[in-house]
């Protein structure tokens, strides 16, 4: 009998604890700020609610969700990516134009997903074994490869089509990627989205890699002591980012299917960024999840769909990324401040 009391005497502590964790995660903070903001949109306009539309944001944020979470695993590892909105074109251009030749879609794909591999591979041993700091070497592979993909296409916008010389079978299944519907209702590229956003998840909670990403950002003294390969980890990351960069680009060029390498992907590191540090991940590293990532991206979504909705000019639009951007690394400063 007095084990059952004691027993549940304590259970309200757990409880309270539990509910104290929930309020303190930032994921919270983020899921109630886009609650808020979903509740205002469907007050200030009648579509926003609509299935719909909530169809077509979950398409917008597609793409810039799964480059979003090549990001976090880069922002965790204490690095950071400014070259993906290249990538995204590059890929995106070559795996266009290699259609166009008349190749088969399976090794056109390979060829634009090695593009972004081999990206990100620079990008990580520049970082590295470069020694430089992520934000010039990426910054600088930003305009390298946007200055390759001008060469390669000479400056001419690539457009994908039967007449320019695909072939009618495969020009059919690569639109599909990024035209198609699941069960004629689910956009495909919410699809790559949702399992890409999956798969990042079981790798960042459930295997080793995941825990190292984590310890080299936390210190990367106490994880090269520890008997982790640092330089490793941080060029996977890199890679990573690299191959979901050009993922993206691939479903882009799917979806129009035309694209130009001066404006494809132009400023898109912004936005990518954006969405990652206000899903929580903390630009000094060791911090951030793939649920706080998917809400980051639905928050930067959502507020566009809802602007564009409301009739906003598209500057006002960029303004008021920036001005999230600028809150939401303030708010990782002033919290990790407080922290410590």
């Amino acid at each position: 009998m007095a084990d059952t009391v004691r027993t549940g005497a304590q259970a309200p502590a757990v409880d309270r604890f539990s509910l104290a964790r929930l309020l303190r995660a930032r994921e919270a903070g983020v899921f109630i700020a886009l609650l808020v903001l979903c509740l205002f949109l469907s007050l200030a306009t009648d579509s926003f609610l609509t299935s719909l539309n909530l169809l077509n944001v979950g398409r917008q944020v597609s793409l810039l969700g799964i480059m979003a979470v090549g990001m976090t695993f880069v922002l965790i590892s204490g690095e950071v990516d400014l070259s993906v909105g290249s990538t995204y074109a590059m890929s995106g251009l070559a795996t266009g134009m290699l259609i166009v030749l008349g190749w088969s879609l399976m090794p056109a794909l390979a060829v634009g997903l090695a593009v972004g591999i081999a990206i990100g591979l620079i990008n990580g041993v520049l970082s590295t074994y470069g020694r430089l700091p992520s934000l010039i070497a990426t910054l600088g592979m930003l305009s390298v490869v946007r200055g390759a993909a001008l060469l390669m296409t000479s400056g001419q916008p690539v457009t994908v089509n039967v007449r320019k010389g695909a072939v009618p079978e495969v020009f059919d299944t690569f639109t599909a990627m990024g035209q198609g519907y699941l069960f004629t209702v689910i956009p495909m590229q919410l699809v790559f989205f949702i399992i890409v956003a999956l798969i990042a998840w079981i790798i960042l909670s459930y295997t080793n890699f995941g825990f190292r990403i984590f310890a080299v950002g936390g210190s990367a003294k106490a994880a090269r002591v520890s008997g982790i390969s640092v330089n490793k980890v941080k060029i996977c990351a890199f890679v990573l980012m690299g191959f979901l960069a050009a993922l993206a680009g691939i479903l882009s060029m799917a979806f129009l299917p035309s694209g130009q390498a001066g404006r494809t992907g132009l400023g898109l590191e912004l936005d990518v960024i954006a969405a990652t540090i206000v899903g929580g991940a903390s630009l000094s590293g060791g911090e951030g999840t793939i649920l706080g990532t998917i809400l980051g991206v639905l928050i930067i979504g959502v507020m566009r769909n809802g602007l564009v909705l409301m009739g906003v000019s598209p500057f006002v639009q960029e303004l008021m990324i920036g001005l999230v951007i600028i809150i939401a690394v303030g708010i990782d400063k002033w919290s990790s401040r407080k922290a410590s």
